[in-house]
This record gives C-alpha cells, structure tokens and sequence, in this order.
C-alpha cells in the first residue's frame, strides 16, 4: 500500500517532499479517526440502549462511569510502553527486537490487566456505596461494574494489540475491527439487555429473543465485543503482520532493560490517566449544586463535543508512530518537522470542527435532549467550547507526538498543572457568579493554556531525546 511504501522510504532514510510527508499523515490519521468515531458510536449505542430501561438504569452505569473511564484509561497507559517502543525498534529496521517487545509487551499487560481484575472485582461491591449512589441503583451499579472488570483483560489485550498493529504502520485493520466492535455490541446489547419480545419489521411480527438482564446485559454486550475483537486482533498481530507475527525458535525472555523502559513511558502516562478522571470528578461536584437542568446540559454538552475531538485524538495516534518510527530510524531531519505538520493538521482540522460545533450547537443538543431549557443552555456552553477547539488539537496531537518519542512524565505534569491550577479553581470561582457558563468558561480558558504549554515544549528539542 502507499502509506507501507511511504513508512519504507522514512526507514531506508530516502527524502521525503512535503507532500509525501502531507500524504502519509492524512493515510495514517483517517483510519485512525474512524476508530476513534466507532468508540464514540457505541457508547451512544450504549446510552441510548439503556436509556429505554428508565432514569435509574442510565444512572447506575453513570455513577461508575469515571471508575470504568480510569481502568480503561490505566489499561491504554500500561501498553503505551510497549507500543512507543514497538514503533521506533521497526523505525530502526530491528524487526526481531519489535518482535520480543511484542511477547513481553502481551505478557506483562495481561498480567496488569489481572491485577485490576482482582482489584474491580474486590471493590464492585462497596464502590457505588463509597460513590454516593442511591441504594435504589447500588446494586445494578456494582453488577456493572463487576462485567467491566471481569473483561478487563479483553480490553487490555485488545488495546495493546491495536496500538502494535498501528505503530507498525497498520492502521487500517485496527480501525475496521473496532467498527465491527460496534455491530457487534449493538447484537449482544439487543440480546441480553431486553427480554424475548414481539417486533415488527417490514410489515411481519417477530419474535426476538433476550436475556432481559438489563443493566448486567449492558456490561455483558460490550464485554463480549471486546473478547471477540480482541482474539482477531491478537490473531492479525500474532498471526498476520508481517513484521511482528511470531516466528520458530523466538520464545518469551524478559529483558529488563525493556521492561524499565516500558515503565519510564507507562507511569506517567498513568499518572495523567488518574489525574484527569479525579479532575473530571472534581468539575462534576462544581456543576451538581447549579442544578438539575444545568447537570443535564453539561453531560449532554461532553457528549455532543466528544465528536468535535475525535479527529485530533485520531491524528494524534498517527503522529506516535510516525515520530516513533522516525526515532528509530535515525531520521532527526523528519522528526521535528513531522511533529510540527502532524500538530498543524490537527489544529487546522479541528478548528473547522470548531466552526461546525458554533453553528449546529443547537441541533447537537436538540439531537440529544428535547427540554427546551436543557437546548438552550447547552447550545450556549457548546459556542463558548467552539473557541478552544484549535488549541485543544494542539495538545491532543503534540501529546501523540512525545508520546512516540517516549516523552510522557513532562506532558504528564503539563496536564496536572493546567487541570488543577486553572480549570479546578477558575471553574469554582466562576460557577458561583456565571453558573454553567462559568465552568464551561473555565475549560475554554484552562484548554487553551494547555494548548500553548504543548507548543512551547513543541518548539523545544528536549522531547525528541527523552528515552
């Protein structure tokens, strides 16, 4: 494919035009946005799915949302120090160290991923208590959340495997198996979350079978989805990819030269992890005291803007294997260049995101509630989140090129600074005097600091030589 023979010219050292350079970002990117939109889907699917079970179904899966969000979030961090390394060993053309690193990339993130099942699994019980949950959604709260952490392996086998894929150059295959992820949570979710019941369809009456296991059948659905799109991605990687399929004779040895350096990554990319979902707690106990209505346009508002974002995450994932393989290869006169055009397509493409986000607030909203009164404080945070768009491209996108090159504990203290020294204490001075639009306000201002943090450290040189 061209974008194979673009990432064999980069290796072989051959020069690259700028429209060579152009071409093989946006190759990357765009099967990496779309895997990035595919997960947005199916948590919609999901919402929307468990929505017709009532206000306290949508509530009890909400109340352990952020605890999900953090072992998710720890599961992508402990296979960030594998991938990054994945890319540059194939950067420098050492297919057989890419190779090893994959065998203890798999060994050691499933075991992790045991250890947070043990952990989800001792805690499911108490943790909607320690939450504050109404005792009326405790219990289908902790069912939820003991399905999650059953499958926590699944998830974290299946997101280190696609982030090998990707940072061998495969961002195709990853994209298209978490499209069918979506198909299939949406087959599962119909057959266990209802029970068997009559539909019609082109005129006929049916009957369709289900569990009728509701909230429990939620959790369930979306953790066969990811079982099943695990074993294919582990397949392709194992089995297909041409560079890192296993071969005769190479067996599992521990090198702890690679583990060491596989937690210098991890960590602070875990660290951030957990200093996010604690922010975003925190910012949720700011809006709760504003109301009910202003709860319900916040949530609805993260939600509509969720998609606005997707792109640059999705660059983002493009911009880690570019500069990983760029710093494997040697290829100092690409590295700084690729961060900075890789950056610059995020940027630009978000601010047109940005642009579409002003103009369709309402309708966004409209889509997702029908309060008048919800519509129309929600189209207004949306507007004043338009702004920050491009800055928040900065960050998302520079954050996927340091991340390539190894560089996660200074972006990881960036992110600490500017949540809990600016959008935490301006969102509360500002809530109190502006409401709603105070907070939303706050996290324009508090992205937009974040973005020219990211560019400063974008301009230097210390992140191409961090690992």
């Amino acid at each position: 494919m061209k974008n194979k023979n673009l990432l064999e010219q980069l290796r072989n050292g051959e020069q690259l035009r700028f429209q060579e350079q152009l071409l093989l970002t946006i190759q990357l990117s765009i099967p990496a946005i779309l895997a990035q939109i595919s997960s947005i889907i199916m948590q919609y699917i999901d919402a929307a799915m468990v929505g017709h079970l009532g206000a306290n179904g949508s509530a009890s899966i909400g109340l352990v949302s952020s605890s999900t969000w953090l072992m998710g979030g720890l599961c992508t961090a402990a296979g960030t120090g594998f991938t990054v390394q994945v890319a540059q060993k194939i950067g420098a053309k050492e297919d057989q160290k890419a190779r090893s690193i994959v065998r203890q990339g798999l060994a050691a993130v499933f075991l992790f991923s045991c250890v947070l099942l043990l952990t989800g699994v001792g805690i499911s019980r108490r943790l909607p208590v320690w939450l504050g949950g109404d005792t009326v959604i405790c219990p289908d709260a902790a069912s939820y959340f003991m399905v999650y952490s059953l499958f926590i392996p699944a998830l974290q086998l299946n997101s280190a495997a696609g982030g090998m894929l990707q940072c061998s150059g495969n961002m195709k295959l990853p994209s298209i198996l978490h499209i069918l992820m979506c198909f299939l949570d949406v087959i599962f979710n119909l057959l266990l979350i209802f029970p068997t019941r009559q539909i019609w369809a082109a005129g006929v009456e049916l009957t369709m079978p289900g569990a009728g296991l509701g909230v429990t059948g939620a959790a369930l659905g979306t953790a066969l989805a990811e079982l099943v799109t695990a074993c294919l991605m582990l397949y392709f990687l194992l089995v297909r990819s041409p560079m890192l399929h296993l071969r005769r004779g190479e067996r599992l040895a521990l090198d702890t030269k690679d583990l060491k350096r596989a937690l210098k990554i991890a960590v602070p990319v875990g660290f951030e992890q957990i200093v996010m979902c604690g922010a975003q707690i925190m910012s949720t106990k700011i809006v709760a005291p504003l109301g009910t209505i202003a709860i319900a346009a916040n949530s609805l508002a993260v939600t509509a803007e969720s998609l606005c974002y997707m792109p640059g995450y999705g660059i983002g994932s493009a911009a880690t294997t570019l500069i990983g393989q760029s710093i494997g290869a040697g290829r100092k006169d690409l590295t700084k260049r690729l961060g900075w055009l890789t950056t610059g397509l995020g940027m630009a493409v978000m601010t047109g995101s940005g642009v579409l986000l002003f103009i369709f607030a309402p309708f966004m909203i409209g889509m997702l509630s029908p309060d008048p009164a919800i519509r129309e404080l929600g189209a207004r945070v949306l507007r004043i989140e338009a702004f920050a768009e491009p800055m928040y491209a900065a960050s998302i996108v520079a954050s996927g090129v340091f991340r390539g090159a190894g560089d996660t504990f200074v972006p990881s203290c960036m992110n600490f600074f500017s949540m809990w020294l600016v959008r935490i204490p301006l969102s509360a001075f500002l809530a109190a005097r502006l409401g709603l639009e105070g907070v939303w306000i706050a996290m324009c201002t508090e992205l937009c600091v974040r973005g020219a943090l990211f560019l400063i450290r974008l301009k230097g040189r210390r992140w191409q030589h961090a690992v």
